[in-house]
């Protein structure tokens, strides 16, 4: 099955793509009802509507939290190099699958223009695969996870590297930099299309990114570090995961410029320009593509009020 959805008559439709054409359900139907075979045997699906590689798709299926997880060795050491100078990885990135929130007001579909961040000279792409759930659970072990992802889905976490960079000096995770937009689409494509592609416990899906049609990079989604049952056993623990969170892969090796940075140097290959097209293209899972555009005006916020200060006294 592959969730998916469509702007039709100025009102956003979940449904299922078969082929090239998207099935929408009835107005209001609950879009995870097609994660249940019996639901879509009975389901009353309107009529179809043709999708070509230029149709604009909207986020497949309702979204929550957006977890970005950091799981391809050879990107984690191209992209340290490009922001440190080193590409030894720290022994604390080996020991759990770190990730951080980022925005999911952010989530954008494929056809969809992308705004070039206020402020950034250096925008950047980052090829993903995303796991989607589809099962709320709590503190899951990894043998338990599998069964709460409904599907996985490309996931583009555009990054303004500039932004990025000065912002993560001050200790925190990224921010501004990975706010304005990230492509999720086209389709939750779910695990069982998959099964014959899944070795273990890694599923091999070749991967790749052009920029204006020219080949940037290429990887297999069987080299993450970790698996996406990992990932999510990690981020449910202690906590809840629930039904439409998204937990992105991190960006594969040569997913993304700034590891091109990071070896070759930063004159090595352009930053993203307003104009160029980004695609990215998943086995099994589909293509997403997003034109960037001129985005909004950068308004000035000041720096901060500085007073005098003392540290509090010994206890």
């Amino acid at each position: 099955m592959r969730l998916a959805s469509m702007n039709i008559g100025g009102e956003r439709r979940f449904g299922r793509l078969i082929g090239e054409q998207f099935e929408p359900l009835p107005k209001g139907a609950d879009p995870w009802g097609l994660l249940d075979p019996k639901v879509v045997e009975s389901a009353d699906f309107e009529t179809a509507i043709p999708v070509k590689s230029d149709t604009k798709l909207e986020v497949p299926v309702p979204v929550g939290a957006v977890r970005d997880f950091i799981t391809f060795e050879q990107h984690t050491a191209g992209s340290l190099r490009a922001v440190s100078g080193t590409s030894d990885i720290p022994q604390a990135w080996f020991r759990q699958p770190v990730f951080y929130f980022t925005n999911p007001h952010g989530l954008i579909g494929t056809g969809h223009d992308v705004p070039l961040p206020p402020g950034t000279e250096r925008f950047d792409f980052e090829l993903e695969v995303a796991a989607i759930i589809g099962r709320d659970g709590f503190n899951l072990s990894v043998e338990e996870a599998w069964s709460h992802i409904a599907g996985l889905a490309i996931l583009n976490d555009w990054s303004a590297r500039d932004l990025q960079s000065s912002e993560m000096k001050v200790g925190l995770g990224p921010a501004k930099g990975k706010d304005t937009a990230t492509t999720l689409g086209p389709a939750l494509v779910t695990l069982d299309e998959l099964v014959d592609q899944r070795h273990g416990d890694r599923i091999d899906l070749s991967m790749e990114v052009k920029v204006n049609n020219v080949v940037v990079g290429t990887d297999t989604l069987a080299n993450m570090a970790w698996s996406f049952a990992e990932m999510v056993a990690y981020a449910s623990r202690g906590t809840w995961v629930r039904r439409g969170d998204v937990l992105g892969s991190g960006t594969c090796g040569g997913g993304c410029l700034a590891e091109y940075w990071g070896w070759y140097g930063k004159n090595s290959i352009s930053p993203i320009q307003v104009g160029d097209t980004v695609t990215m293209t998943v086995d099994r899972l589909g293509s997403i593509s997003n034109r960037v555009v001129h985005g909004s005006d950068m308004h000035s916020v000041p720096e901060a009020r500085r007073l005098d200060w003392h540290r509090p006294s010994e206890p």
